[in-house]
């Protein structure tokens, strides 16, 4: 007779909510909270994720062995029946329940997902738990300033040891909390020597908006350098601190005295590449300072900082790291991961399963529920005429259309985990296309026309268009374009002549990879770009009904949901 099935539930209650659920140390689910709610960087509260990981996985609270949850600057108040609403598990929920510390859940994140027995982690986000709230302090070496005062001290950037049974902390660096005094027009959200916080504040700086730190990356590349040339970051002893009198330069915020970004594109563009490049270097150092601390074959990397793929391609290239594993939900959206590996790992003594590396941890919808979606939105939209057609050679077709150069919403599987369209939930289109950016940007993302889009290219073919040929399937390392393709595939090509590539593999993406083989049959070129599947401010679609929505919205040309093909007259 099979023994009972264990389940462990991960939840993550910071901003960037989500859930994850796990089967016998496997991810069964896992869904970020926008992605149901609608609404952009959502989280506090669990009740939807729950829900969704419940249900698909076909059982109750009742069925699980453990739950563990994550939040920033709160640890014991979290109670298991409410936190900022109410939540699944009642006031006598007989489930055990285990409250993490921040960093320790970014680390388990890339433990419980990476390819290695044994490894080192390094995380650097915008601000973690409180000193006092850490589960990891013993045995980590921690500068002798924190906590000499009355201070806050919360974590900035974390070193671990993961020994195949069990997470060991090798140095923990902490950052006071405390606003400037309004001596300065910006400051920091929350850390005041915090590589991601400083990154978050100039992003609010230039775009109004300190969630928009990917837009920074994206607007550097059209800066001058040697414009600003006053060093950010005080780099010493192994440590990064901001300098506190650079931020007197940031005089101009863009919500402020009409400061508009197209208005003073160039001013904001100088002051991208500049941060841009600063940030890299204190990055590097950190990196460089950590494995002289402790080396390892093996690195994994976590927390919002790691999202950088500039930054994150000069790790690869500077340091002396043999391979390198990027967890690909680096952000806060991934700790529900971590929170699910360390109940596995930690808490009941299991030992790691190994993970396929795919990050398509959403449910699936079947075709009946694609049907459903489209009578539903007949009803709410009598004018409009929907014409499907349920195609078996699917992929021959929307590989027909993207030759015709058409646009294409592409719907497959289960919906990916973290900020990048993998080719589940994805916007796709010919890079060859004659002035396709300025096309997807204003007519279907409805959004800054500086942005760039990334190239998904077959793994295989990866080196003959571009120049390092990085094994890159989580889209989070940049390449640079070979001469000889940069006018061809203008589509793909940012300012500075980088890309954000993705290589494709059919191991655990096989539409998407038979779509880029049968494109190449057909042009000659392995190449599309690619683009996540919602326009600004919106988080990526989640359901049929969220794609019909949003395809009858823009103008897109094609949505294929499944092997259910609609097109617009």
């Amino acid at each position: 007779m099979e023994p009972d099935p264990v389940y462990v539930l991960g939840t993550g209650l910071s901003h960037d909510g989500s859930s994850c659920l796990l089967k016998n140390g496997k991810i069964v689910v896992a869904i970020e909270k926008e992605r149901l709610s609608r609404v952009k960087h959502d989280g506090g509260n669990d009740l939807l994720t729950v829900q969704y990981c419940l249900d698909h996985a076909g059982i109750t609270v009742d069925d699980l062995a453990l739950v563990v949850q994550v939040a920033n600057f709160e640890k014991e108040t979290i109670e298991p029946s409410r936190y900022k609403g109410k939540r699944l598990f009642g006031e006598d929920c007989p489930v055990p329940f285990v409250t993490v510390s921040h960093h320790l859940a970014h680390a388990y994140s890339a433990v419980g997902t990476c390819p290695y027995d044994t490894c080192n982690v390094l995380v650097i986000d915008g601000c973690g738990s409180p000193w006092q709230q850490c589960d990891d302090l013993a045995g980590a070496f921690i500068p002798a300033d924190v906590n000499s005062s009355a201070d806050l001290y919360a974590e900035k950037d974390s070193y671990y040891h993961f020994d195949g049974n069990k997470l060991n902390p090798l140095y923990k660096d902490f950052s006071t909390i405390k606003l400037y005094a309004n001596r300065y027009p910006v400051y920091l959200p929350t850390s005041n020597h915090s590589i991601g916080g400083f990154y978050s504040m100039v992003s609010g700086y230039c775009f109004g908006n300190m969630d928009d730190a990917g837009k920074l990356m994206g607007l550097a590349p059209y800066g001058r350098q040697g414009i600003f040339t006053e060093p950010i970051f005080r780099l010493e002893d192994g440590r990064v601190h901001v300098i506190e009198e650079v931020l007197a330069l940031f005089n101009r915020p863009m919500h402020f005295l009409d400061h508009s970004l197209k208005g003073n594109f160039q001013y904001y563009a100088d002051i991208a590449i500049w941060v841009q490049k600063e940030v890299e270097k204190a990055i590097l150092y950190i990196v460089q300072s950590r494995l002289e601390f402790k080396q390892h074959e093996n690195i994994c990397y976590a927390g919002g900082v790691a999202l950088n793929a500039v930054a994150n391609t000069s790790i690869l290239r500077s340091a002396p790291i043999r391979n390198f594993y990027i967890e690909p939900a680096a952000g806060d959206n991934g700790i529900a991961l971590g929170c699910a590996f360390y109940g596995w790992i930690e808490v009941l003594k299991k030992q790691k399963q190994y993970h396929d590396g795919s990050t398509l941890l959403g449910r699936s919808y079947a075709n009946e529920e694609v049907v459903a979606a489209i009578n539903e939105y007949r009803l709410r939209h009598p004018e409009t005429v929907i014409v499907y057609d349920e195609c078996d050679n699917y992929i021959e077709c929307t590989a027909g259309f993207l030759q015709q150069g058409k646009m294409i919403g592409w719907f497959q599987g289960g919906a990916e985990f973290g900020p990048r369209a993998l080719g589940s939930r994805s916007i796709l289109a010919d890079p060859r296309k004659a002035d396709i950016k300025n096309i997807i940007n204003s007519e279907v993302k409805f959004r800054e026309d500086f942005r760039p889009f990334a190239p998904s290219v077959l793994k295989e073919d990866v080196g003959d268009y571009f120049e390092y040929g990085h094994d890159s399937p989580y889209m989070i390392l940049v390449d640079r374009i070979k001469p000889e393709w940069k006018q061809a595939l203008a589509g793909i090509v940012h300012e500075d002549g980088t890309c954000r590539v993705q290589t494709v593999t059919a191991d655990w993406n096989a539409p998407f990879y038979g779509l880029l083989q049968a494109f190449k049959q057909q042009s000659g070129i392995p190449v599309l770009l690619n683009t996540s599947f919602n326009r600004k401010g919106m988080p990526i679609v989640e359901t049929p009904s969220d794609a019909i929505d949003f395809f009858y919205g823009c103008k897109l040309d094609v949505l294929v949901l499944n092997n259910i093909i609609i097109a617009k007259p």
